[in-house]
Formats: structure tokens, sequence, C-alpha cells
């Protein structure tokens, strides 16, 4: 009776290693990897579409700020200013030259 009892485990566990490495193999198929990349590109592209989301409604908050500024005639206070490089100094060329004055470095 033992040996029933062992033989019968044995068969259950032999067909879940056999199930579970069947669905390994199948995860290196041409179509399992095609389904992974799927997956992979949906969670990027979702991931990116979050990103702009979040980008369009603190985009439309500083907007807000500045318009409020400007309609109540107050100086906005610009925490990007040093970052953007407008103090450089800046030469105009004659008129009918096509290169942007930030972009002569001499």
């Amino acid at each position: 009776m033992k040996r029933l009892l062992w033989l019968g485990v044995g068969l259950a566990v032999g067909a879940l290693v056999v199930r579970k490495l069947t669905q390994k193999a199948n995860e290196f198929t041409p179509s399992g990897i095609a389904g992974s990349v799927s997956q992979s590109a949906g969670g990027l592209v979702e991931s990116v579409r979050a990103f702009m989301d979040d980008v369009r409604v603190n985009m439309a908050e500083r907007e807000q700020q500045i318009h409020e500024a400007f309609a109540n005639g107050v100086q906005f206070e610009d925490e990007f200013e040093d970052l953007r490089g407008d103090d450089l100094p800046v030469e105009f060329d004659e008129p009918g030259t096509s290169t942007h004055p930030r972009q002569r470095h001499n």
C-alpha cells in the first residue's frame, strides 16, 4: 500500500515538474518572446502616457500661476532663469542673416 502512495506522489510531482518545464520552454518560443515583448511595450507606452499626463497637468498649473501674476501686475519669480542662459551677451548681425544670437560663441 505504501508503494502505491509513493508512486502516486511521484507521478503528481513529476506531472507538476513537466508542466512547469513546458511553460518555461514556451517562453522561449517565438510566440512566447513576442508575447513578452508585447507586454513590455505596453507597459512602456503606459508609463510614457502617465508621464505626459503629469507634464500637462503641471504645465497648466504653472501657466495659471504666470497668468495670475501677470493679471495682478506683479513680477513673476522665475525659478529657472539662471538655467536658460539669458545672461549670455547677445550680438545682432545685419538683417537677413540666419544665425541665431545664442548660436554664436566666440
